[in-house]
């Protein structure tokens, strides 16, 4: 969340991993504050639609080639590294952005999905090639709950509904245990609007996943999704990921 951050500190901060772990990091920028109004503010969150592409613009300059005749100072480590940036987004101003700056482009759809479509194509239109990428490249957020079978998979998936819930209700986030219905936790309206933060969640055993997501990324033709999966026992989030693993090799 770059507003909330100097663009030089971010620069050294992601110049050191990339020192320590070459070829390993990729940095993502956002332009909300990542927090509710209260967080935003005592963060001293400042930042305009004009703001943004000129930290941005400190940003990329820190991290890249180092210029004989500097005008900004060097961000040390940092200067050279040429850590990836993507941009990320939940709507389609960052989608813009990043097409006009040629920059790959990740969407906020596992929590956000609504503009998802939307972005993709903003940005694949207004795509110019950089000396990041030559052609568009994109990523998209996909909540998953994965088990041994779809019966299980529903059930688990009551904890990432939960969280979604106290979210839309300004409660505390921590994931909670999974319950065996979500039938009197929630109003109509917060059904609603839980099942539409999460439409385009990946739920299920191995064969509806790969039903799921072989649609999924036939619809949005994205290049990567990256998956949240929240769920309350580690050990089954981990089986979430291995089963979308192979899910996913699959679908190649």
């Amino acid at each position: 969340m770059l507003p909330n951050h100097a663009a030089l500190v971010i620069a050294e901060q992601f110049g050191t991993l990339e020192t320590l772990f070459p070829g390993r990091v990729d940095l993502g920028v956002g332009r909300a504050p990542g927090s509710d109004g209260l967080t935003a503010h005592a963060l001293g969150y400042k930042t305009s639609e004009e703001d943004f592409p000129r930290q941005l613009d400190d940003l990329l300059a820190y991290l890249g080639p180092v210029s004989t005749g500097r005008r900004r100072p060097m961000a040390y480590p940092g200067a050279g590294t040429e850590v990836p940036v993507w941009l990320l987004g939940s709507s389609t101003y960052s989608a813009k952005l990043a097409g006009q700056l040629g920059l790959p482009f990740a969407f906020a759809s596992h929590f956000a999905p609504a503009l998802l479509l939307d972005a993709l194509a903003i940005y694949r239109a207004e795509f110019r090639p950089s000396a990041y990428l030559a052609s568009p490249y994109t990523m998209a957020g996909v909540p998953l709950v994965a088990a041994e079978s779809d019966a299980e998979a529903e059930r688990l998936a009551t904890s990432a509904k939960q969280r979604h819930l106290r979210l839309i209700r300004g409660e505390a986030v921590f994931v909670p245990p999974p319950v065996e219905s979500m039938d009197g936790r929630w109003s109509e309206a917060e059904r609603f609007a839980v099942e539409t933060r999460m439409s385009v969640a990946a739920i299920g055993g191995p064969e509806t996943l790969r039903a799921r997501l072989t649609g999924f990324l036939a619809e949005t033709a994205v290049d990567e999704v990256i998956f949240v999966s929240d769920l309350y026992e580690h050990r089954l989030r981990l089986r979430s990921f291995e089963i979308a693993a192979d899910v996913m090799r699959l679908t190649e």
